[in-house]
């Protein structure tokens, strides 16, 4: 119950700041919280990561579901028994789940947190969310490995 609980929490902060967002700037509007190295920039992205796969949304769609549904299927399987998976799958539900509320409400998804530093594709919490747990998997696969030996 947990890990859902995680995915609740990072489903409603994403929209939050979503919200905010679009209640609050005007698209394209760029706000500098660390000038030339952090903004908080309004933008809508109809593709995937880094803004590939425009126009796509049935597609992300399609596979968000079949995401949501794998991961469900495995938390129900893993559940506590591997804490650290189960920790990083929660990420990455909450992440899919919030970015796909706007592809399925509105066609684009919401994205404002912008390094302008380094030039970094714009993304938001649910992006940080399946990257984080992304991390983690990964983590926790090379932790396994050597604990095993390989």
């Amino acid at each position: 119950m947990l890990y859902y609980l995680i995915a609740v929490i990072i489903i409603a902060l994403d929209q939050w700041t979503k919200h905010l967002v679009l209640t609050h700037m005007e698209r394209g509007e760029s706000i500098p919280l660390i000038a030339d190295v952090f903004h908080l920039t309004s933008h809508r992205n109809m593709g995937a990561a880094f803004g590939i796969l425009q126009n796509q949304r049935w597609l992300f769609i399609v596979i968000t579901l079949a995401v949501v549904i794998g991961i469900v299927y495995s938390l129900i399987r893993i559940g506590k028994k591997q804490p650290r998976v189960s920790l990083a799958l929660s990420l990455v539900l909450g992440g899919a789940v919030g970015n796909f509320i706007d592809r399925a409400t509105t066609g684009q998804v919401v994205d404002f947190l912008d390094f302008t530093l380094i030039n970094f594709p714009i993304f938001n919490v649910a992006d940080m969310a399946i990257t984080i747990g992304v991390v983690v998997l990964l983590l926790d696969v090379l932790l396994e490995g050597k604990r095993n030996g390989r």
